[in-house]
């Protein structure tokens, strides 16, 4: 019998099955070998989570006082996380804070396991947008096991840790415990460590009283105290504290109303400090942590906890005399202020400093700022400069009289005047132009020795501010700090040879073991002959003449300075052998000084001068070898006759001192170079001067 049709010719099923049950086969081994791994990972992940739930969280660090001592080795600070950490109840902290911390650090806190996989997604993608760590991931949980039990070193064991100890904090407490453990221990600067403690700092109520404008605030410190503390930087606090509002609008936990409302309010904070006595040089002890923490590396939690010892170069006895220097230097009442730094020229330790009048009300550090114009006290560097290279001494001759210089190949000029409009209309020497702070005399100093020459003299005595090579630049026009101007005096000070400023000699960690310890770099800058002449014309300023000779009679031993003065600064930059002082006044605000606010720098350091070294006995600047002295004519600038009526026993660099004789008076003169006669007047004039300071 024919099958019908034509279609393709069919195999028994028997035979379809038989075929296909290799394939089955091989597919039912490979679903049970699948399960068994699945099996096998899915028990080893059970039994590590058991490991996990069944093993101790490790005890937190304890923390330990840290220390801050002076040069003699007394303590002047301590650092304790404990000492201003006050732990309250979840219950006890404003809903405000909680929330505005949970939208910034940890939105979705309350639905993950520890790990924000969203949110590790959210960054990763940022981060390769911009190629760079713009965004972190980190929870709550996250944060809280790195301080908790963790250092903040960047180790993949570190990591490993971290993660660990992430997932047992989630296993062993609820989330509203690790809440509770996060808001009590997180920093938020000054030394204030969980809400409460940094509620009281900031605002001077409880946590539970908090607003939501004040929560904003708050809730934006920990991410970096430094820049987010509204005592350290008050725009970058309103800033954060504006996206931490638009972010909890966002997030549909507050209105957008109530967002700018919190955002537009005048937020009341309680100055700094008043809780307690800021102590003795509250503005150094800014300082140091500064140094320890950013320049140094020094880890912030170990500096809060973990019982160092930092010994400082801080004279507290040359501190007290700064802060009543300043204190007494300026009325009651003046909005005027101040600032002092004083660094020891041989060591280059800084002895004192202070940053402004009042701490508690202000914490801006003037020491350090670099928005004011040092006026004449920076023409000692352009003289320097000129006597380095020799292009002048101290009896080369200027006119002091209105002058208009050209300059850029003669495209540009310049008309500098002196102060109240005097001038001699006479030549002048270098001596005299330093004392009456002469700035005709300077312009033609900066002009024959290059502006940009003067620069580079700058930037080898330590000041790193931005300059112009111009002819303005002899009369200090472009800003510099009083630090910087503190240091590169200390160098002429020291016979030429800058020793970098140091103000942290030694740090040690809890067992004892150095952590750090200073090595100032000692770098000669000019040589010794050339920076005692400049010390030698720079004690005329003190002379009958000088601008600084109001304050002569309060210092009782030989000094030399420099006063500057513009519309809105004023400078006394000066030395003795053992101490190189500069002192700034002024306002924040850039306002005019009148005559009287102006002439307080130089009673300040004198003041300061004369306190701190108040046991120190008197002594005169070494003379090197490579100086000569001889009578000179002032009005010639040669060497002076017999009868030279005003001859003056001046000081060079040996080979530089004139060799013609002032003939104008009929004789030919005696004052050979380095004569016995003028070393013994060098030698009787010191005595004389001795003497009167210490009758004064």
């Amino acid at each position: 019998m024919k099958r019908g049709g034509g279609g393709k010719r069919r195999l028994p099923v028997a035979i379809q099955a038989e075929r296909w049950m290799p394939l089955l086969r091989r597919l039912r081994k490979g679903l049970l070998y699948a399960g068994g791994a699945l099996l096998v990972l899915f028990m080893a992940a059970f039994g590590f989570l058991y490991y996990l739930r069944v093993q101790a969280l490790p005890a937190s660090s304890v923390s330990q006082t840290s220390q801050m001592l002076d040069l003699q080795g007394r303590v002047i600070d301590t650092f304790h996380a404990g000492e201003n950490r006050q732990s309250v109840p979840l219950k006890q902290i404003s809903p405000y804070l909680v929330e505005a911390t949970l939208a910034i650090e940890d939105r979705r806190f309350y639905d993950h396991l520890g790990f924000d996989m969203k949110g590790m997604a959210r960054a990763a993608v940022v981060n390769l947008e911009h190629l760079s760590r713009e965004q972190g991931a980190s929870t709550v949980t996250q944060q809280l096991a790195r301080n908790l039990y963790l250092t903040h070193e960047r180790t993949w064991s570190r990591k490993l840790k971290e993660a660990m100890y992430t997932i047992q904090l989630e296993m062993h407490y609820s989330k509203d415990e690790i809440l509770s453990m996060y808001l009590n221990q997180i920093y938020y600067g000054h030394g204030a460590y969980g809400a409460e403690a940094a509620s009281e700092l900031y605002f001077g109520k409880h946590a539970s009283e908090l607003t939501l404008a004040e929560s904003a605030m708050l809730a934006g410190i920990p991410k970096g105290p430094k820049y987010y503390s509204p005592y350290m930087d008050m725009k970058n606090a309103k800033d954060r504290q504006r996206t931490i509002l638009q972010t909890m609008a966002d997030q549909g936990i507050i209105l957008q109303a109530d967002a700018k409302a919190a955002g537009a309010q005048l937020l009341s904070f309680v100055p700094l400090g008043s809780s307690k006595q800021a102590g003795m040089a509250p503005y150094f002890r800014d300082y140091i942590r500064y140094v320890a923490v950013d320049k140094l590396g020094i880890d912030e939690h170990l500096l809060s906890e973990g019982g160092i010892r930092i010994y400082t170069t801080l004279d507290p006895e040359a501190q007290r005399a700064a802060e009543e220097a300043v204190a007494s230097g300026i009325p009651a009442g003046s909005e005027q202020q101040a600032a002092l730094v004083s660094i020891d020229p041989r060591t280059g330790y800084v002895k004192a400093m202070v940053g402004g009048r009042d701490y508690k009300t202000n914490q801006y550090n003037r020491v350090f700022a670099t928005t004011r114009q040092p006026g004449s006290s920076f023409k000692p560097i352009l003289y320097l400069t000129a006597l380095q290279q020799g292009a002048l001494t101290p009896v080369s001759q200027f006119k002091s009289a209105p002058t208009v210089f050209t300059y850029d190949d003669g495209r540009k000029t310049y008309a500098p005047s002196n102060y109240n409009s005097k001038y001699t209309n006479g030549l002048i020497d270098m001596r005299q132009a330093i004392a009456s702070s002469d700035n005709i005399y300077a312009v033609n100093s900066i002009m024959k020795v290059g502006p940009q020459n003067v620069i580079d003299m700058a930037r080898k005595l330590g000041i790193d501010s931005p300059m112009k090579p111009l002819p303005s630049l002899a009369l200090g026009t472009f800003p510099v700090s009083p630090f910087e101007m503190a240091s590169a005096f200390g160098t002429f000070a020291n016979g030429g040879v800058r020793i970098e400023p140091t103000a942290i000699l030694r740090i040690e960690d809890g067992k004892g073991e150095v952590l750090y310890e200073a090595k100032p770099a000692a770098v000669p800058v000019v040589d010794a002959a050339h920076a005692y002449v400049l010390t030698s014309l720079m004690e005329s300023v003190f002379d009958t003449g000088g601008t600084g000779n109001r304050v002569s009679a309060m210092i009782k031993r030989p000094v030399a300075g420099k006063t500057g003065t513009t519309a809105t600064d004023a400078w006394l930059v000066g030395y003795t052998p053992e101490l190189a002082t500069a002192v700034w006044v002024g306002y924040d605000k850039g306002r005019k000084l009148t005559p009287a606010e102006a002439h307080r720098a130089a009673p300040i350091f004198a003041a300061y001068t004369e306190q701190a070294l108040a046991a120190v006995p008197p002594k005169i600047f070494p003379l090197p070898d490579g100086v000569v002295s001889v009578y000179v004519d002032p009005e010639s600038g040669k060497l002076a006759g017999k009868t030279c009526p005003n001859r003056r026993l001046e000081t060079f660099v040996s080979g530089t001192q004139p060799v013609e004789v002032c003939g104008a008076h009929g004789d030919a003169g005696d004052a050979a170079a380095g004569s016995d006669d003028a070393k013994r007047e060098q030698t009787s004039s010191w005595w004389k001067q001795l003497k009167r300071w210490w009758s004064n």
